[in-house]
């Protein structure tokens, strides 16, 4: 493939590389049918995003953080009574969901290998450590990545530093992931490109407006669309 001004492409891996939010809705269904006796389903379920959200600068993004704000939702809604076997099924439910199979997305592998072939990648991502290793690893896509970043946060200051670090700066640089919130808007602010590729599963903390007036935004209809969209930038 021929090569555009980018040099370095960043890589989001939930819901971008493989399957993921699913699974922690499907965990959230089998949470709120434990709760069902103490609170309806829609006053639980708000009261896990607040839980999650209170807890994001506690416990950070991943499964780890997820399962104790079900504990905690389940404390709280329950004034204390939760029985200890709710507890022992929400501590169930989270290690089951730090061991599901990773099943990466339609046309990635095909298209990670074709961008590796001509752009240093690096994996940008948020969530628990050795989780996204192992899902990493899992994947088979490792090898196809220069450098691996796994952190606390995505901002302007995180993709200026990553940016610099591993490329010829944001300039040079583009961001790829399902996150308008995480992946794309902050990258832009950064100086650099954001492709935002459309997933049905989004995390409502992960919702924001589309840049649409940005010069620097583009959105992949599919995920191997994104070769062609990098080489005309």
């Amino acid at each position: 493939m021929s090569k555009s001004q980018i040099s370095l492409i960043g890589l989001d891996a939930d819901d971008t590389l493989w399957h993921n939010e699913y699974f922690f809705q499907l965990t959230q269904k089998r949470f709120l049918e434990l709760l069902a006796d103490h609170a309806e389903s829609t006053h639980a379920s708000a009261r896990l995003l607040e839980a999650e959200k209170r807890n994001l600068a506690i416990y950070g993004f991943g499964i780890k953080g997820f399962t104790l704000s079900m504990i905690e939702t389940a404390l709280e809604i329950t004034a204390g009574r939760v029985p200890a076997s709710v507890i022992q099924e929400i501590l169930d439910a989270g290690r089951d969901l730090l061991a599901h199979p990773v099943e990466t997305l339609p046309g990635v592998e095909d298209t990670v290998e074709k961008l590796a072939s001509a752009y240093k990648l690096v994996l940008i991502t948020k969530g628990d450590l050795f989780d996204q290793e192992r899902k990493l690893a899992q994947s088979g896509l490792g090898e196809m990545f220069k450098a691996v970043e796994i952190v606390s946060d995505k901002n302007r200051g995180t993709y200026e530093r990553i940016f610099s670090q591993h490329g010829e700066g944001p300039d040079q640089s583009v961001m790829v992931g399902n996150s308008l919130k995480s992946d794309v808007v902050p990258a832009i602010e950064a100086g650099g490109w954001g492709i935002f590729v459309p997933h049905e599963h989004v995390w409502a903390v992960e919702h924001a407006d589309a840049p649409v007036d940005a010069p620097r935004f583009r959105e992949a209809a599919r995920f191997d669309d994104i070769a062609e969209i990098i080489e005309k930038l």
